[in-house]
């Protein structure tokens, strides 16, 4: 029986960078990465004539528009890449029969939650980047009701740019800095990600997924704010910097952030028995591929 295929797209970003270097331990697929610029998914008939020219399985978008306060002023772009691209993606995806898999995000929430937001909880979102998400994630569901989206929160890798590696450059030239310390969440080890969705396409045949398709994916462990993360990376790698915490008022950014972003990540453990890692644990990991000679291969499995 030859081997299934799997895309990915936005091939250079966190998660798909992340894809790429555990790949090689998933020896039963072959692997198509592409990046924006091989497969633009805003144009429907490209995407088509790629996926008519490869024989594929299943597909993986991580391709996104994620700049959320250039967002504000490129609503036009945003929208292109998260809503009609993500519903291009699964347009071919549904005439094809590929299962679709589609990473979305906490900012379709307007964060005025107080307890772990559950999958079915109303969406709001405070921005064009949230709203550009959500559209997309409405499109596709409309497309394919069997498509699985999966909202995260915080990202970070060894891969990319992300608030673990600015903090480690910060706490490197600085001797003070100050973090947002009333944004609540938890973060996301874009590797563990990866893990995951690897384990999902394993067992999706098996599953029997109708409608309610959509799950959360974070770190466990407790919940934190940016302040209390920042002072976990200082404390790791014993840096003297001195970490100071300040409120949202007192970093004004274009676009507004969540005040909470806590996903209830039950469904996603319990559908498909995944075995999340704690944050601290998975800071761990990158913290240490970060500060090994090559931290572009990205380390082992976790």
């Amino acid at each position: 029986m030859p081997n299934k295929t799997i895309l990915v797209t936005g091939a250079n970003g966190q998660l798909g960078s992340e894809l790429k270097a555990i790949s090689e331990h998933y020896e039963d697929y072959n692997f198509l990465f592409v990046t924006r610029e091989e497969l633009p998914i805003n144009d429907y008939d490209l995407v088509e004539d790629y996926f008519q020219k490869n024989k594929i399985d299943f597909c993986i978008n991580c391709a996104a528009y994620t700049a959320v306060d250039k967002a504000e002023t490129e609503a036009e772009k945003a929208f292109a890449v998260n809503a009609t691209g993500a519903s291009n993606l699964a347009l071919a995806c549904a005439f094809h029969k590929i299962q679709f898999v589609h990473i979305s995000t906490d900012y379709v929430f307007d964060g005025t939650a107080t307890n772990p937001i559950k999958e079915d909880e109303a969406t709001s979102p405070i921005g064009v980047y949230g709203e550009s998400k959500l559209k997309g994630e409405n499109l596709i569901l409309r497309i394919d009701p069997t498509a699985i989206i999966i909202r995260t929160s915080w990202v970070y890798s060894s891969f990319g740019n992300n608030f673990v590696k600015t903090m480690l450059r910060l706490m490197q030239e600085k001797e003070s800095i100050n973090v947002v310390a009333d944004q609540i969440g938890k973060p996301t080890y874009a590797r563990d990600l990866a893990v995951a969705i690897l384990e999902i396409v394993e067992q999706v045949n098996e599953t029997q997924l109708t409608n309610n398709t959509i799950f959360n994916f974070s770190n466990t462990g407790n919940a934190i704010s940016w302040y209390e993360f920042a002072c976990a990376i200082k404390e790791k790698i014993n840096s003297p910097c001195l970490v100071n915490p300040i409120p949202t008022s007192a970093h004004p950014t274009p676009a507004k952030r969540p005040a909470y972003s806590v996903l209830d990540t039950t469904k996603i453990e319990e559908t498909f028995s995944i075995n999340i890692p704690n944050w601290e644990s998975s800071l761990n990991n990158c913290l240490k591929i970060l500060a090994s000679p090559n931290p572009s291969k990205g380390g082992e499995l976790p």
